[in-house]
């Protein structure tokens, strides 16, 4: 009975906040009302003060604001301020606070408590005068945040060294330093109903489509969930299909690639509080490309992205492949290899699927705990415990030499992909071409690439075919799909993403200069 009645307590406690949105003229009561808006918490700092023999707080919390903007710009000047008490509106207060004391910060009028405590909760200082049924809020956010480093998850070789930090206005301003074009466009939201999480969405006008603008905009405004953390949550809500392991949703911490997006016709989705920012739509050949192809000249381009698809397919099919071979199709090997084979399998007590399976697994776990444990530490931990787990269950006949030369030669391809998310759906799909191999042989995989074919083929990501421009087919946008033209030659943008504003510059190809 008597937690009923507590419960009771806090219920009409809450229900006096609703009923009461408007300031008080009473200072005492203001306080005592944003005061139990947020609990009593530790953290909210009041400071008292007289204001021309006018009672006056101050209110801000602590590690959210700038105690020397607070102190220097704010206190300070009010202690000074002189004005007519009798005759002054809550207007000509505003007018000569802006005019005269705090002309160096922001400032805005409030007269009720949920914008007062919006503003609170964005680091911003209240000011509050005894009399007046209107607060002030001064911007103070003083929150110390990291700066601009080098990327950590997308390096280069050659090409630009900072990266995107958990600030949004500090993001935003990496990419305008980068496109100063008026078309540059950006548009805010708020989302997520417990922490108001600011994202922006960024778009050059005249070159992108509307309709995947009006798109963008209508999925990230059905997003109707308690909290925003990371890019990753609003990845999963505004994602075309939920089960499937291609990612159709790209994102990077580098500025010059999603300038570089931006620039083709798509649309930059910034996130307040991460430094990955989303790029929508996102093909198959976006995961393979990396910013440094466009840094390099267009024949080592070319080279390394052949290496990389190469590679997307024997990271994919190379365990598979050996164990079809192996168990179905012994005589497609050459017979002094077979009889190599055979060697090395004598003795191991497990098929070759079982035996792929324990060293897939065995790495997939000393891949994440060097990611988990300290850079020091984790390579370290990678390099040595896969050679000296290698080397025991060989001895041990638990494995075969192939087989770990096998596994080593798969983890390496799947080290090749720039985009982390192409990697892990990869691995995913590793086992279950591994498993038709070792139920059907050869047939299992050709029926798994027909499988996988077929569901590429009807991904979308914002209604553009996710297998383009391969599927459908475009000869104009192959130029920068596998091979990679020199840079004179990429004149135009994509065409199924880009209609509007095909043509990208016009730039004449170099003429030799003249023999003398």
């Amino acid at each position: 009975m008597k937690r009923r009645t507590i419960k009771q307590s806090k219920h009409e406690k809450q229900d006096k906040m609703v009923n009461i949105p408007f300031l008080y003229t009473d200072l005492e009561a203001n306080k005592q009302e944003i005061s139990q808006r947020l609990g009593e918490s530790s953290d909210i700092n009041i400071r008292e003060l007289t204001i021309q023999e006018k009672k006056a707080a101050v209110i801000f919390i602590d590690g959210l604001a700038n105690k020397d903007v607070i102190q220097h710009y704010l206190i300070e000047n009010l202690i000074g301020l002189k004005w007519n008490t009798e005759d002054e509106s809550p207007d000509k207060l505003y007018q000569l606070l802006q005019s005269s004391s705090i002309s160096t910060a922001e400032l805005s009028s409030l007269n009720n408590f949920e914008t007062l405590v919006n503003h609170l909760l964005e680091g911003d200082t209240i000011l509050l005068i005894d009399g007046y049924a209107e607060g002030f809020a001064v911007g103070s956010y003083g929150l110390k945040e990291r700066g601009v480093e080098a990327p950590t998850t997308q390096q280069v070789v050659r090409g630009p060294k900072d990266a995107f930090t958990e600030t949004l206005s500090v993001n935003t301003a990496l990419v305008r330093k980068r496109i100063k074009d008026p078309n540059l466009w950006f548009q805010s939201f708020q989302l997520g109903e417990k922490t108001h999480t600011e994202v922006t969405i960024a778009y050059l006008h005249g070159v992108v489509q509307p309709k995947i603008v009006k798109e963008v905009e209508q999925r990230l405004q059905c997003i109707n969930v308690a909290s925003i953390l990371e890019s990753g949550n609003i990845e999963e809500l505004i994602q075309d299909k939920t089960y499937t392991p291609f990612p159709t949703v790209f994102n990077s911490e580098r500025p010059d690639s999603i300038s570089a997006g931006i620039l083709e016709g798509k649309v930059a989705i910034f996130i307040d509080g991460t430094p990955f920012v989303l790029l929508v739509p996102a093909l198959l050949v976006d995961f393979l490309h990396s910013s440094e192809d466009h840094y390099q000249r267009h024949d080592i381009a070319t080279f390394i992205r052949t290496l990389r698809f190469i590679a997307f397919f024997f990271a994919l099919l190379t365990p598979s492949t050996y164990i079809a071979l192996t168990t179905f199709h012994q005589e497609m090997i050459p017979t002094t290899l077979l009889i190599s084979l055979a060697a090395q399998r004598e003795g191991i007590p497990f098929p070759a699927l079982v035996e792929a399976l324990i060293m897939e697994v065995t790495f997939e776990l000393l891949r994440e705990a060097g990611i988990r444990l300290p850079s020091p530490v984790g390579s370290a931990i990678s390099i040595v415990g896969a050679l000296v787990l290698g080397q025991a269950a060989v001895d041990a006949g638990i494995v075969s030499a192939t087989m770990v030369i096998v596994v080593s030669l798969t983890a390496i391809c799947s080290f090749i992909f720039p985009s982390y998310n192409l990697a892990i759906s990869v691995r995913l799909l590793r086992f279950c071409f591994m498993i038709l191999a070792a139920t059907l042989g050869l047939f299992g995989i050709f029926i798994g690439i027909l499988l996988m074919a077929l569901h590429l083929s009807s991904l979308r990501s914002f209604g553009i075919p996710y297998l383009s421009p391969f599927a459908p087919f475009i000869p104009s946008d192959q130029k920068d799909a596998v091979i990679r033209k020199p840079f004179w030659a990429l004149f135009t943008r994509p065409r199924l993403i880009n209609q509007r504003d095909i043509t990208k510059e016009d730039t004449p190809k170099p003429k030799p200069a003249n023999k003398r």
